[in-house]
């Protein structure tokens, strides 16, 4: 019993040191974890690729191990400027997420690392994003058809990376600027438009006033012609109901009628302290004199 239990812990202890051992890719054991990826080259030449997360076999000595990361890797671009299809440069800042999709055509692609694969996804999809965005207008790019040209990009990049065994994600856009001398421009060009703006808005409110006081003294004058026309009716109305009332009187009793208005022109024409000098049979004072006709 003894010996069968001194037996087992021995093989627990080589298991182990198997295992430790592959942890450090060290041993016949050879461990793949996850979001890990690892190849086997034999004598230089690739023996197995091991994508999933296990224990697997390998040939001490004979066989090297390579391990690629499986996860997603974010690349993020120097901002590069391009011109629209609308002749308006903007500097463009833009990021892949991309990961090793076959260890074996990666390896043979970029024997020397990652950082030969990054520097030729930085050319691959430079390259396209300048493209689509050469083929769309300065208003597509910003927001009328971002999200299609984003998408187009991932596509393009797929097709170009995938024979290096390489697969993109996502390819985005973070930032679209106009350079600094371009924003000056346009500054001027909207400084000069609300300018420009403001002057026929100005233009529009004299015309309108103008309009408005030509309307203003029309109604006045077609008002004073009116009422002029109205007063003069009115002036005529009593006019000729004056001529009525007085040719009433007189036809009434003429010898009374006239006796009044004779009344009413001395009390018009001689005042307190007027002197007349008159003939005494002027027919003016006929009515000082002799009471009869």
């Amino acid at each position: 019993m003894r010996r069968i239990l001194s037996l087992l812990l021995i093989v627990a202890a080589i298991a182990a040191a198997l295992v430790w051992a592959g942890s450090l890719d060290l041993g016949p054991v050879l461990i793949t974890r996850e979001g890990e990826q690892k190849m086997v080259l034999r004598l230089g030449s690739v023996a197995a690729v091991r994508t999933e997360p296990g224990l697997w076999w390998r040939i001490p000595v004979l066989d090297q191990v390579l391990t690629f990361d499986r996860r997603l890797q974010y690349f993020n671009a120097q901002p590069i400027l391009i011109q629209t299809a609308d002749a308006q440069p903007i500097n463009v800042d833009y990021y892949v997420l991309w990961r090793i999709e076959d260890p074996r055509v990666f390896h043979e692609s970029f024997p020397g690392g990652t950082s030969l694969a990054v520097d030729q996804i930085q050319r691959v999809v430079g390259a396209d994003v300048q493209e689509l965005i050469g083929q769309n207008s300065l208003d597509d790019v910003i927001h009328g058809k971002r999200s299609e040209i984003m998408e187009q990009m991932t596509v393009q990049a797929n097709e170009a990376l995938g024979k290096y065994g390489l697969h993109a994600a996502d390819v985005r856009i973070n930032r679209t600027e106009l350079p600094q001398e371009t924003i000056t421009q346009v500054y001027a060009r909207m400084r000069t438009e609300r300018e420009r703006l403001a002057r026929k808005a100005r233009a529009e409110g004299d015309e309108e006033g103008r309009r408005i006081r030509a309307e203003a003294d029309r109604d006045a004058r077609v008002l004073v012609a009116e009422a002029g026309r109205d007063a003069d009716l009115l002036r005529g109305e009593g006019d000729a109901e004056a001529a009525r009332i007085y040719a009433d009187a007189y036809n009434a009793d003429p010898e009374f009628y006239g006796f009044v208005r004779s009344l009413e022109a001395y009390r018009k024409t001689i005042g307190k302290g007027t002197t007349l000098v008159l003939p005494p049979d002027s027919e003016f004072f006929r009515l000082f004199g002799d009471p009869t006709p």
